[in-house]
C-alpha cells in the first residue's frame, strides 16, 4: 500500500468551522426523491453558511456524473447554484471524487473554483497556536480485499475506456451508465445490507490502522461504507465515516480542535 499522500494545509480563521458530508447520491432512487433529497442538502448548507470557512464533500455526490466535452448529466441545479452562491461568498470548496462521480473532470473546478481529488489527501488544519492532522478522502478501494472493485476501477479510470465511453453520444451513454449505477446503489441501501461487520473486518478501519502505524493523523475521514461511524484508531486518533444522505443525512463539523458528528433533521425511512 502506498503511504504518500499529497500534503495540503488550511489555516482555520477564528470562529470559522470546517465541514464533511458525502454520498448524497443525487439522482436515485426516483427524480422526485432524489429533488426532495436535494432540497434538504441545501438547507443544510443554509444552515452552515454563517460559519463555514471550507466544506468538503467526499465523493458519490452524484449517484452517476460524466462530463462530456459540451455536456453534463441534467439536473441538480438547486445543489450547483446552492454552491455557486457560497463560493462567490468565498467559502472553499473541496470536492473528493467517488466511484459513482469518478468522471469529474474540469468543470467543478471552473464554476465553484473547488479542487479535485481523486485519491486521499492529507491536510494540516492551523488554528490558532494549535494544528491537527486530518487524512480524508471517499474511501472505495482502500484497505484489504474487495479486489474485483479495486480491477473494475482501474478499468473505469483508464484513459482509453473514457474515450471509448465519450465517443457514445451523452443520450445512450448516460442512460446506460444510470441504469447500472442505480441498480448497484440501490441494491445496498434499499435491501439494508448495509452493518457493521466488526473493527476486523472494516476495510477502511483497516487501511486507518496501517496508515496511522507510519504517520500520524487526528483524524481519518472518508465516505463510502454509508454507515456513521466513530471509532478510535489508537487513543490519539478517531475514524470517521460519514454515511449517506439517502436515510441518514449525517455531516461532520470541525472547529480547529475537535471533530464531531451531527445529523441534519430526523432520519428517513
Amino acid at each position: 500500500m502506498s503511504l504518500s499522500f499529497q500534503q495540503k494545509t488550511i489555516t482555520l480563521a477564528p470562529g470559522r468551522r470546517i465541514y464533511f458530508s458525502s454520498d448524497f447520491h443525487l439522482g436515485v432512487p426516483t427524480a422526485s426523491a432524489s429533488r426532495e433529497r436535494e432540497k434538504r442538502i441545501v438547507s443544510w448548507l443554509e444552515s452552515i453558511r454563517h460559519d463555514a470557512q471550507t466544506i468538503f464533500l467526499v465523493g458519490d455526490i452524484f449517484d452517476f456524473w460524466f462530463e462530456y466535452n459540451r455536456a453534463i448529466p441534467k439536473g441538480f441545479v438547486r445543489l450547483l447554484g446552492k454552491l455557486a452562491e457560497l463560493a462567490d461568498e468565498g467559502i472553499e470548496l473541496v470536492v473528493f471524487t467517488g466511484n459513482h462521480d469518478m468522471w469529474m473532470s474540469g468543470y467543478l473546478t471552473e464554476e465553484l473554483g473547488a479542487p479535485i481529488y481523486r485519491n486521499p489527501v492529507s491536510f494540516s488544519i492551523r488554528a490558532g497556536s494549535g494544528e491537527k492532522k486530518l487524512l480524508v478522502g471517499h474511501g472505495d478501494g482502500l484497505g484489504p480485499g474487495d479486489h474485483t472493485y479495486k480491477f473494475l476501477k482501474k478499468v473505469f479510470e483508464n484513459s482509453f475506456f473514457q474515450w471509448l465511453f465519450r465517443v457514445v453520444h451523452p443520450d445512450v451513454g448516460m442512460w446506460i451508465a444510470s441504469e447500472w449505477s442505480r441498480r448497484s446503489r440501490l441494491a445496498n441501501v434499499n435491501k439494508g445490507e448495509e452493518r457493521f461487520l466488526g473493527a476486523d473486518n472494516e476495510w477502511l478501519f483497516q487501511y486507518c490502522r496501517e496508515v496511522e502505524a507510519s504517520q500520524h493523523h487526528d483524524f481519518y475521514v472518508f465516505g463510502h461504507r454509508h454507515l456513521v461511524l466513530d471509532m478510535q484508531v489508537n487513543a490519539q486518533s478517531r475514524y470517521i465515516n460519514l454515511g449517506e444522505w439517502v436515510t441518514q443525512q449525517h455531516y461532520a463539523a470541525f472547529d480547529g480542535n475537535d471533530l464531531q458528528l451531527k445529523r441534519f433533521g430526523p432520519a428517513i425511512g
